[in-house]
């Protein structure tokens, strides 16, 4: 599949127009766009390498990965994108999956790493969200609950799920707020027992 130059006034957004796929449901809030029309400004000719990936709908490009590129590029006012075009014959069950693919993120970030060997001010300006109070691993006590659960050789973890990213933000600014009134604690389990058991004991006394 070729990639073509194509005017960005030529691809529209995917608004549920094409039958049997439901609009795209990312959004984004808008200093994240702010970061993402940045990183574009800085380095356009990553563009090249992930392109646009639109649908010929009839003769009408809708846009199946990349909804927010293209509105940080409008924005920026450019003017053409590269562009990968499916065609008219493509299943609609794999332009949902692609729609949905495009945006799960599969892998997970060192964040002992980016910390240690990565200039925070860089990893912020690219965009990477780091948790609000990472420090340097050689900062971190050592010697906690999750490590002797790994040396006896099992380690129970919990994934959590959020509706949006303002409920992640608040989440994190809870678990600080929490980290900080209870400096004794030395992990999140441990923090999120103890809140918890001083609710039963208040709720039971």
């Amino acid at each position: 599949m070729k990639t073509e130059t194509i005017n960005l006034s030529k691809l529209h957004l995917n608004t549920g127009q094409v039958q049997g796929l439901p609009k795209n449901p990312r959004f984004i809030r808008s200093e994240r766009f702010e970061l993402l029309k940045k990183s574009i400004h800085d380095d356009p000719e990553m563009m090249q390498l992930r392109e646009i990936i639109a649908y010929d709908n009839h003769g009408e490009l809708v846009i199946i990965m990349g909804n927010m590129r293209y509105r940080a590029m409008k924005e920026l006012g450019m003017k053409t994108a590269p562009v990968k075009v499916l065609p008219e014959d493509t299943p609609v069950e794999k332009l949902k999956a692609y729609t949905i693919k495009d945006n799960v993120s599969f892998g997970q970030d060192d964040f002992d790493l980016l910390a240690n060997d990565w200039d925070v001010a860089d990893l912020e300006d690219w965009g990477v969200e780091l948790p609000v109070d990472q420090e340097p691993a050689d900062e971190q006590d050592e010697g906690t609950e999750d490590d002797d659960q790994e040396e006896n050789g099992y380690k129970i973890s919990y994934e959590l799920v959020f509706d949006d990213e303002q409920e992640q933000d608040k989440f994190f600014e809870l678990l600080k707020y929490v980290k900080d009134k209870l400096p004794e604690a030395e992990t999140i389990s441990q923090r999120l027992i103890a809140v918890l058991t001083q609710w039963k004991e208040r709720d039971n006394g």
